[in-house]
């Protein structure tokens, strides 16, 4: 079926649509209230069927690729919306603007209920009435609160009011011991207040690190000097100085955008009872754009809304405030609303105090992405974009690496790239595939699985050959996601592979034109020890994470041969089940396919 043939069967219905190009890679995801009538606002039918006159620079280049459509049909536009954003994230299309940062940031949060509170940070909404929330933090929550509880006397552990005797929190006096009574609610309420009041005011908490980290280095205790000392700069980053203060106690959230030659950004500001108290950014890569001009600013806004509110939050705003009129304000606030059960005016402040604060966060913008624009470590990507002739330039990579020990302990791991090692980004992966193309392909598909949580980047590495490339790229072209890949093996010297120190040649693995293509470059290639770094990163990942799993193995194997199991058992009843996990959770009868019944009856025992 031909593309106008296509766009003649539109439905008139709510509905999400997609626009691929002749090799069938995804192009474009978009939601509409009427299928019908959006879609076909793309194009001209006269005198051939072509794009739309007034469509702008990216979306004009967009629709000349575009080949064929297919739609889904959704009760409404809010569940369209919604639907959209999780495609998005899953498929990556090739002309979406793709926002990454769509965590949930992390709160500070104090449980009135409890006769003596704690300080704690949490991701969670927690169900119930006196909780009281702080935040969001993009960054420094845990230094506020290691800080708040180096200066305040709380309660240190969460098991310490359990328990019945003072412990050591209280010999070191960090503790005034609530579990053997030795404060009353009333004398810690007061502690609580001080606690609280670091929260409020940064500045304060700040001073008081300061005069620490003074006193250490006076005592010439350098080393916890210099611990203070970054503990105070990972909070100070958390910080954008405004200057001003709102005069009220409104929560506010607050989205300014900009883009740049090669890159846009998003800036968020979170204003808390009247005063700004964290903000983040997260930077949106433009492949599809010629110049900044073309930036669909509309889009973008929706995007970083949508993508934000799309997790549950404890202290919803009052207002949200954006730098420009958004055209798809009423179908945001609809969103909010289904969402929250709450009305979320969506504002572009023109004037007062808001005005400037918007002023600010835009200035932010220009400030991230001219510094942006000063790496030079960009190269390198434009260097292996051109070196393995992809799609987009990959600054976002993932690369995976297995391990195992003779079917025991099998793992796997994945380290992120991105300017630099995201190690909160890392994954490890306890696997139960005994092969090595089946324990990659097990870490794949959970990965992809992921994707809706935690987008797809620009490029996979692989610690591996031509065999796994071929994996890779049949999982991602099954799935329909625009990602690539590439591999790096060892080169074999007699059926195995040469690691022998400084004379190890790397052989890189690619794909151009459907053809498997290998390339040996020399050890003093930039781009080589790009690649290399990544998988040696990666093979110390997953290796440190296999001997853990090993050492639990291993502890687990002498308990049981302690109760009497020998150590063949333990390997037939490893090699049957997969894991202890699952040892553990086994019944008797179960066991009992594998061993007779007085062993089964000691396994079982053991571990219930």
């Amino acid at each position: 079926m031909t593309l106008e043939e296509k766009l003649k069967q539109l439905p008139t219905s709510a509905g999400v649509y997609q626009y691929f190009d002749k090799n069938g890679r995804l192009l474009y995801i978009g939601k509409a209230k009427v299928l019908k009538n959006r879609v076909k606002s793309y194009f001209k039918f006269s005198p051939v069927l072509a794009p739309a006159e007034k469509l702008g620079p990216r979306i004009f280049k967009m629709i000349s690729e575009v080949v064929s459509l297919e739609w889904i049909i959704a009760p409404n536009e809010n569940d369209a919306l919604i639907l959209e954003n999780s495609l998005i994230k899953q498929l990556k299309p090739k002309y979406n603007i793709l926002l990454r940062d769509d965590k949930t940031y992390p709160y500070i949060y104090i449980d009135y209920n409890e006769d003596f509170p704690r300080l704690e940070i949490t991701r969670k909404v927690y169900k119930g009435k006196n909780i009281k929330y702080f935040g969001p933090y993009s960054i420094g929550a845990r230094d506020m609160l290691a800080s708040i509880y180096d200066l305040v006397p709380l309660v240190q552990k969460k098991a310490c009011v359990k328990g019945k005797k003072a412990c050591l929190f209280y010999q070191i006096k960090k503790c005034h011991a609530p579990c053997e009574e030795k404060i009353t609610k009333e004398e810690y309420s007061s502690l609580i207040k001080i606690a609280l009041e670091y929260v409020y005011n940064k500045k304060k908490l700040i001073v008081e690190l300061k005069l620490k980290m003074e006193k250490f280095s006076e005592e010439f205790r350098f080393e916890d000097a210099l611990k203070m000392r970054d503990r105070i700069k990972t909070i100070k980053k958390s910080e954008i100085k405004s200057g001003m203060d709102l005069a009220t106690r409104e929560n506010i959230d607050l989205f300014a955008i900009k883009a740049g030659p090669k890159k846009a950004v998003v800036v968020r500001l979170f204003i808390r009872e009247g005063k700004l108290t964290s903000s983040s950014y997260d930077f949106i890569k433009l492949n599809f754009l010629e110049d900044n001009s073309s930036l669909d600013l509309n889009e973008a806004y929706s995007r970083a809304i949508v993508n934000y509110y799309d997790n549950e939050i404890p202290i919803l705003p009052k207002e949200i405030l954006v730098a420009i009129d958004l055209e798809e304000k009423e179908y945001l606030e609809e969103f909010l609303y289904a969402k929250f059960n709450k009305k979320i005016p969506i504002i572009s402040p023109k004037k007062d105090k808001k005005h400037a604060l918007m002023t600010i966060a835009l200035n932010n913008c220009s400030e991230l992405l001219r510094l942006e624009a000063t790496k030079s470590s960009e190269d390198i990507y434009l260097k292996l974009e051109d070196l393995f002739s992809l799609e987009t330039t990959p600054n976002r990579i993932e690369t995976f690496d297995n391990s195992h020990m003779m079917g025991q302990a099998t793992v796997g791991a994945m380290v992120v790239w991105e300017e630099g090692w995201v190690k909160g980004d890392y994954r490890h992966y306890n696997l139960e595939a005994k092969d090595e193309y089946a324990q990659m392909r097990e870490v794949l598909l959970r990965r992809i699985d992921s994707f809706e949580k935690n987008p797809a980047p620009d490029l996979w590495i692989l610690d591996g050959g031509s065999t796994l490339l071929k994996l890779a790229h049949d999982l991602i072209n099954s799935h329909g996601v625009n990602l690539e890949a590439i591999a790096i093996s060892k080169e074999k010297v007699d059926a195995k592979s040469n690691r022998s120190k400084g004379s190890a040649n790397d052989i890189l693995h690619y794909i151009k034109n459907g053809k498997y293509i290998e390339l040996k470059l020399k050890p003093s290639d930039q781009r080589l020890q790009f690649v290399q770094r990544q998988r040696d990163e990666a093979h110390r990942f997953v290796i440190s994470f296999h001997k853990k799993q090993k050492r639990a193995e291993d502890k687990q194997i002498s308990l049981l041969q302690i109760k009497g199991i020998g150590e063949a058992k333990v390997k037939k009843l490893l090699s049957y089940f997969g894991t202890f996990e699952e040892i553990k959770t086994a019944d008797s009868i179960k066991l009992q396919e594998i061993l007779n019944k007085k062993d089964s009856d000691l396994v079982f025992n053991h571990f219930n």
